[in-house]
């Protein structure tokens, strides 16, 4: 037997060269993203055409087949179906709560007035310059053209960019309008496939009612929300009784999508508006966004399938036929129609309309709409379903239907390639004017948070905090005693139990050296009176505690006076004094004499003064908020 340690065969170099670039890729994916502001579409789709047939041969969707068409293009058709699936789903779920029905208004403009005049438009251009195509040719693959590509969009709708310079309802809108438009192009295509392969009018518009807006449109778009709604409740069942764990919400993205299409293909309806249904009535009260807001695995399953999917593309695209005679196509042809679409497909019918769309509000919104109608994964898909239809009527190469058939992927490939390199490159051009017209010579010395990391957009700021100025009254000596009491410098007694309780308190309060009053240093004659007048009884200090970050102390002012409760707080620059039970020894409530309650009537005079400065009283609502945090405290 003999030994082959190399056995290489293309399988094995196209996982290892697709595996390689997502590495390499995720490596500067945070570079490339939120400073270039370039997404993975165009480096997938770059990347795609250097090892496609064109480039290095390493990876060849039409030869999967064996050089037949028709099973190129059912892998083609299937491949994007899924990559489409789980876009517009995920477009679905992750919309604010009820949002179909807070913002209908705005989508119908965009999916009727707005994608009727780019078909049309779309049409009138492709029949002026490809010759050989009649008009109802050019309407179908108009039709293909009409779309906004959920992935692309994906570039101008999140990421560092939108965050930063589109405002969260136009980013809302344009989601949404993605994800609708795949599955609402299916009316602008079969109208003209109809009119194309039927026999009579009647009969094709028979058919646009009947199965196409009745089965497939209507119950697509029903059988999703049934989908979404029952499984919506199922999991809300499953979490009340502890049956699902978090791992298997995040799993629904792939899960729930892959089976709203499978069974929506298998009853022969509108699959890309069935998965998009689905998501919005499966997330429609915020449940399952709430469920799964911290994790990422939606994030890698989305760079996944569209890093693969742009690969595929850019392998997959017809660069040769973009110069065929009998087809009546070449380059030049091609650009004047990639560029005229590019400006007249959806820019003036925005801002002839966007006073009339509630969710745009400015005339720059209206043209930022208009511009951004990216074509890509869904634009491959509806081509490569309309050649299928077509070649399932067996026409002749030499008739109109033949010529629509080898020339739809084409153009719509060329189109393709015109909107991934100026929708995936105006991104950061946009960013770049912005820089430029907004630069300023201004020195400050505040922290400005623009450039700050952006995982500090999801941490609460801490300020540095402000020092609190009280105004004291220097000539009322009656109080200094409660000054005194108030910086800790009171806490010693004369007992011998007491030097050690004292020092603990030094250390949770230190007392201030150069900002001390001779009043209150040691010796001083008002301490003398002070403590004249408040003979100690045994320790001064009887029982200390901390309750929170407030650190609770017990004294005893005099032979048979109350024992008083001193809170200091770091909150509060301020002793609040509260009446606690009587620790007398005979365990009998000691009277209150006259002299205690003028002692604490002047106490809680002078805390009110400390709250409330000389200058003037403080507004009411703040004078309130004092009076109850007091009061809490002395509870």
């Amino acid at each position: 037997m003999t030994f082959h340690p190399f056995e290489v065969s293309i399988p094995h170099v196209a996982y290892a060269v697709l595996g390689g670039f997502v590495v390499f890729f995720g490596m500067f994916s945070l570079f490339i993203r939120e400073k270039l502001y370039i997404g993975e579409a165009c480096w997938a789709f770059l990347f795609g055409v250097i090892i496609g047939p064109y480039g290095a041969g390493i990876f060849d969707p039409r030869g999967w087949g064996n050089g037949n068409e028709q099973v190129t293009n059912t892998i083609t058709l299937e491949f994007t179906r899924v990559v489409l699936a789980i876009g517009v789903f995920a477009i679905g779920v992750e919309l604010p709560k009820a949002y179909m029905a807070r913002h209908w208004k705005s989508l119908f403009f965009l999916l009727v007035p707005v994608m009727t005049w780019g078909w049309f438009v779309s049409a009138g251009l492709i029949y002026a310059l490809i010759p050989k195509l009649n008009f109802l040719s050019s309407l179908a693959v108009a039709a293909c053209l009409t779309p906004t590509d959920p992935i692309l969009a994906a570039a101008v709708v999140g990421g560092k960019y939108a965050d930063k310079h589109v405002p969260a309802h136009l980013r809302h809108l344009l989601a949404a309008e993605s994800g609708c438009n795949d599955g609402a192009a299916f009316p602008f295509l079969y109208i003209s496939l109809y009119l194309i392969m039927d026999k009579t009018t009647a009969r094709a518009v028979e058919d646009w009612f009947l199965t196409l807006w009745l089965y497939q449109i209507v119950l697509g778009t029903v059988w999703g929300a049934m989908l979404g709604f029952g499984f919506r409740h199922l999991m809300k069942f499953c979490e009340r009784k502890d049956l699902i764990d978090r791992q298997s919400y995040v799993a629904q993205y792939v899960s729930l999508a892959l089976l709203t299409i499978g069974t929506t293909t298998m009853l022969g309806s509108d699959d890309l508006l069935a998965a998009f249904s689905c998501g919005t009535a499966f997330a429609w009260d915020g449940f399952f966004n709430k469920q799964t807001e911290q994790a990422v695995f939606s994030s890698v399953i989305d760079l996944l399938f569209n890093v693969a999917a742009f690969v595929f593309v850019g392998a997959w695209t017809p660069f040769k036929q973009f110069d065929n005679p009998e087809l009546s196509l070449s380059v030049w042809r091609l650009v004047v129609i990639a560029i005229l679409v590019l400006v007249l497909r959806r820019l003036p019918a925005m801002i002839a309309l966007y006073k009339w769309i509630p969710d745009v509000k400015s005339l720059r919104e209206a043209v930022f709409s208009g511009h951004f109608g990216p074509m890509g994964i869904g634009a491959v898909f509806i081509s490569t379903l309309a050649a299928e239809t077509l070649a399932s009527t067996g026409a002749a190469p030499d008739s109109q239907t033949g010529i629509l058939t080898e020339s739809i992927q084409p153009i719509v490939a060329f189109m393709v390639v015109t909107s991934i390199i100026i929708h995936g490159l105006s991104i950061p051009f946009f960013s770049l004017g912005r820089r430029v017209h907004s630069v300023s010579r201004t020195w400050s010395r505040h922290v400005n948070d623009a450039d700050a990391p952006e995982w500090t957009t999801h941490t609460r700021a801490v300020m540095r905090g402000e020092d609190i100025v009280i105004n004291r009254d220097a000539a009322d000596h009656h109080h200094a005693p409660v000054d005194a009491m108030e910086r800790g410098e009171l806490g010693s007694g004369s007992g011998s139990g007491s030097d050690e309780k004292s020092a603990t308190a030094g250390e949770a309060t230190p007392p201030r050296r150069d900002e001390e009053s001779d009043e209150t240093k040691e010796g001083s004659p008002v301490e003398e009176r002070y403590k004249a007048e408040n003979a100690p009884d045994g320790d001064d200090i009887l029982q200390e505690w901390k309750e929170g970050p407030h650190r609770v102390i017990e004294r005893r002012a005099g032979p048979g006076e109350e024992v008083r409760a001193f809170i200091r707080s770091v909150f509060c620059l301020f002793a609040c004094v509260c009446v606690c039970a009587s620790r007398a020894d005979d365990g009998v409530v000691a009277g209150r004499g006259r002299g205690a309650e003028e002692r604490l009537r002047a106490e809680r005079r002078r805390a009110h003064h400390a709250r409330v400065p000389r200058e003037g009283r403080a507004p009411r609502r703040a004078r309130l908020f004092g009076r109850a945090r007091a009061r809490g405290e002395q509870d």
